[in-house]
Formats: structure tokens, C-alpha cells, sequence
């Protein structure tokens, strides 16, 4: 199943522990990467949280820039404002070292009141006052579980639109290739002739040269320029390509990936053995539409 790399969902909810309780404010986004990279914020005094949602996201997700966000608040009417005292411990340790340090410089620094240590930040803060925060794991878990499913279903549903854009750009190769294989004859014709006038001019500039020995440089020549194999290699990454886009499980992006500089590859060398208008023709418009691929393949997870 063809799934984006990009994604977003949010979640807003409650959650009763004992007597209190919390709004909880979930957000899950994602861009392109090249690997799954996920990364947490969380409040800090829930331990072990940032683990479980780890193991549960590298469980479900292949590939992106993941990141999932928690914000928990009190939700009651006793969520009264608190002091942090940690926080005002190491605020406080920071204005002696910067008043101390400013002194041992020769600068006088202006006195700070009760008031402007309180607006620093995190030094009062409405949060939890849990001794034990493991009770809300299970339905901090139960929560993000939902966001995840949202999150999942955002990423499928944009990934049902870039298979539909790959399906169609699949098949403008596919035309492509049937429209090269239809100027073949033309080609060789073609090939045939001028091949046969650059004989007869070698045949009079070089007439000790035997008419046989000629015939089957030229037909070497011929050979060379053959592009059945580039053809018939493009028409099996056709054929793999569909497969990736009709795979129903796991990450197929890496595969689309590498297969798209396979279709480059053998786009190119078509176009360098083709020595024909429109066979060159035919190349470029194949160059165009797997650039157009690669694009979109960049967002597939």
C-alpha cells in the first residue's frame, strides 16, 4: 500500500487520575526523510512515556521526519498556579553567577524584584503535581494510539493520490515504450540505408578493402546501436513498478527509489544509441515522464 511520507493529526482530550484532572493536547506531524527519525516532546516527568511511544512508532511507521508532541495542562478547578521550586533553585543559582561575574568585570547591574524572578520561565506553572505519574501511562498510551490511527490514515490518504499519479505516469512510460518499439522498423530501415551508402563510399575510397570484411564491420556497427535489451528492460521495470504500487503491505519508497534509477538508466542509454529523430524523441518524452516519477516518489514511505 502506497503511503505518504507527509502527515498530520492532532488530538484533544481529557484524562481523570484520582481527583485531577488534565487536558491532554496531542500533535503528530511528518515531512520526507530518508530513514524514520522520530523525535519527542513530551513533559519531562512523565518516565518511560518517550519509550513506549518510541517502540509503538517504529512498530507502525517505515520512513520520515516524525515528530509527536504532548501538552498536558490541569483541567479542574483546583489546577491553582504552583511554584517550581526547581526551576527557582536554578534560576536564582544563574542570577548569583551573572551578578557575580558582572561585579568581577566592573558593571553594576540593575536589581531584579520577586516579580520579574516569578515571569521567568517555568519558575510558576500550572502542571501536574503527581508523585506518581504511572497510573496515566496506560491511558496516555490509549490516547496516542488514537492520534497515531489518524495520522496513519492522513498519510494513506494522500498516498492513494500519489499512486494514483504514479499509475497514471506508469502508464505514459508503458505508451512510450510501445510507441519506440513501433518505429523500430522505420529505424532500422533507415539504418540500412545509410549504412549501405556509407559501404559504397568506403567501397570507392578503399577498393583493396573486401566488399565482405565491410559488410560485417558495418553489421557490428548495427549491433551496437541495437536497443531491444533497453527496451525490454524498461518494459520489466514497468512491470515491477506496478507491483510495488499494487504491494497491499509495507514501505515500498526505498524500492521506488532505486527502481526509478533504473528506468533513468536505461532511459539514457536509449537515448545515446538511438541515432534516430524520432527513437531520440521517444527518449526525451521517457526522460521527462521518470523525472516526473522520481518527483513523486520522494514523498512515498
Amino acid at each position: 500500500m502506497v503511503k505518504s511520507m507527509t502527515g498530520f493529526a492532532s488530538h484533544l482530550d481529557t484524562l481523570d487520575a484520582g481527583a485531577a484532572r488534565f487536558s491532554c493536547q496531542w500533535e503528530m506531524r511528518a515531512v520526507n526523510g530518508r530513514g524514520l527519525d522520530l523525535r519527542f516532546r513530551l513533559p519531562d516527568w512523565l518516565e518511560g512515556l518517550e519509550a513506549a511511544l518510541r517502540k509503538r512508532l517504529s512498530a507502525r511507521l517505515g520512513r520520515g521526519n516524525v515528530t509527536l508532541s504532548l501538552r498536558l495542562g490541569r483541567a479542574d478547578a483546583g489546577a491553582a498556579l504552583r511554584l517550581n521550586t526547581e526551576a527557582l533553585d536554578a534560576a536564582l543559582n544563574m542570577l548569583a553567577e551573572t551578578e557575580a561575574r558582572a561585579e568581577a568585570r566592573g558593571f553594576a547591574l540593575t536589581p531584579i524584584g520577586a516579580a520579574d524572578v516569578l515571569a521567568l520561565r517555568g519558575v510558576i506553572d500550572q502542571g501536574p503535581d503527581l508523585t506518581d505519574p504511572a497510573p496515566l501511562m496506560p491511558a496516555l498510551m490509549e490516547q496516542a494510539e488514537a492520534v497515531i490511527d489518524a495520522f496513519e490514515a492522513a498519510r494513506a490518504a494522500e498516498g492513494a493520490a500519489l499512486a494514483g499519479i504514479l499509475s497514471g505516469q506508469i502508464d505514459a512510460v508503458a505508451a512510450l515504450l510501445a510507441e519506440a518499439r513501433s518505429v523500430l522498423p522505420e529505424r532500422r530501415s533507415d539504418q540500412m540505408q545509410a549504412l549501405r551508402a556509407a559501404l559504397a563510399r568506403l567501397g570507392e575510397a578503399a577498393p583493396q578493402v573486401e566488399p565482405a570484411r565491410l559488410e560485417q564491420e558495418l553489421a557490428l556497427i548495427a549491433m551496437r546501436g541495437d536497443v531491444t535489451e533497453e527496451l525490454d528492460r524498461l518494459d520489466a521495470h514497468v512491470v515491477a513498478a506496478r507491483a510495488l504500487l499494487a504491494q497491499k503491505n509495507g514501505p515500498v519508497g526505498r524500492k521506488f527509489d532505486f527502481l526509478m534509477q533504473e528506468f533513468n538508466r536505461e532511459a539514457n542509454t536509449l537515448c545515446a544509441k538511438s541515432q534516430h529523430a524520432a527513437l531520440t524523441r521517444i527518449g526525451l518524452d521517457l526522460k521527462t515522464v521518470i523525472d516526473q516519477m522520481r518527483e513523486q516518489v520522494q514523498n512515498v514511505e
